[in-house]
């Protein structure tokens, strides 16, 4: 009698149980069990109470563009660190296919489209030139690429002769807006995220960045050719930042010798902070992305709250290390 007179807006405490059951098993896979995406969650949520202007939709977009360059720099330095190596030359390799797409279309006056493919070629051959140092000259990573954004830099000055050389108009568009609203960078941020998506999950190269990341003896015993695949691996890395360099240059409508200094360390960052392992075998491009988007949160953040430049930066320091430390926790629990 008593299931008869149940209204049928009664829910039983069974369903509401397991309703509930099936929230807490869904935020415990989606943010818990994904320390960075948590940790991006978390950062949002703390600058939007500190900052009524954080959630805006223009101050959005530009979080977006503020993370495209060091995102598309981070995306080709995850395919070294997954397999296991490092990449500090990006920001020089950057600085410099810039400048040369700029000084090739307008001091030598070449075709836009010739000067942006010269531009490219410069970041793979810089890559090639750091991976045949890695891989036939058995440099260790570090010193290689260290030498590598020397050269890169120095280049850069040379052939700009130290000045800004303004970048050709119909390559800027890479820095505007589509409709007045949507940032290009953006876009191109996405298109350059999902790339490195496919080469990670998808190709022949990227299986062997993870064996090669994982256990490289292994690996070359497996019939890698380990050599050739770490050519492959910088080159990607070089040809990424090279497109990070032209959306850079295109954004200040000059290309800038000095320009993304200091980007290699951001790009780590990113990649450390999206979960990728130093000592190689792991790293996605999600978690990339992710990473290069909390810098971005954090800096917009705390520019919207007047903090200081330098303590800004202490700021990056520490959320860098305590995002490593709660995910080196999390890979421990999980074993």
């Amino acid at each position: 009698m008593t299931e008869l007179l149940k209204t049928p807006e009664e829910t039983p405490p069974s369903l509401e149980a397991g309703r509930g059951a099936a929230f807490g098993g869904w935020f415990t896979r989606v943010v818990l069990k994904n320390g960075p995406l948590g940790g991006l969650i978390a950062l949002v949520v703390v600058m939007a109470a500190l900052s009524k202007d954080f959630l805006n939709g223009q101050n959005l977009l530009n979080v977006g563009v503020q993370a495209s360059v060091t995102a598309i720099l981070a995306f080709g330095v995850t395919f070294v660190i997954v397999s296991a190596g490092i990449d500090l030359s990006v920001g020089s390799v950057a600085a410099l296919s810039a400048t040369v797409v700029a000084w090739a279309a307008t001091h030598e006056g070449l075709p836009v489209w010739c000067a942006v493919l010269l531009g490219l070629a410069v970041g793979v051959a810089a890559g090639l030139v750091s991976g045949a140092l890695v891989a036939y000259g058995r440099l260790p990573a570090f010193i290689a690429t260290l030498a590598m954004l020397s050269v890169g830099r120095g280049l850069a000055l040379v052939v700009s002769g130290g000045t800004p050389i303004p970048f050709p108009s119909s390559v800027s568009a890479l820095g505007d807006t589509l409709g007045g609203w949507l940032p290009v960078p953006v876009l191109v941020m996405i298109a350059m995220g999902l790339i490195a998506a496919v080469i990670l999950a998808r190709t022949y190269t990227g299986r062997a960045m993870f064996a090669i990341g994982g256990n490289e003896e292994a690996a070359r015993l497996s019939g890698i050719h380990v050599k050739r695949r770490k050519l492959v691996i910088y080159a990607l890395s070089g040809l990424f930042a090279a497109v990070a360099g032209i959306v850079l240059a295109a954004r200040l409508t000059s290309a800038q010798p000095q320009a993304a200094s200091g980007y290699e360390l951001d790009a780590i960052a990113a990649v450390v902070i999206g979960g990728a392992s130093l000592s190689g075998g792991s790293g996605k491009a999600s978690g990339t992305l992710i990473g290069a988007l909390i810098l971005a949160v954090l800096r917009n953040g705390l520019n919207l709250l007047s903090v200081s430049a330098f303590w800004q930066q202490v700021a990056t320091g520490v959320v860098i290390a305590v995002a490593v430390l709660l995910d080196t926790l999390r890979r421990r629990s999980a074993r």
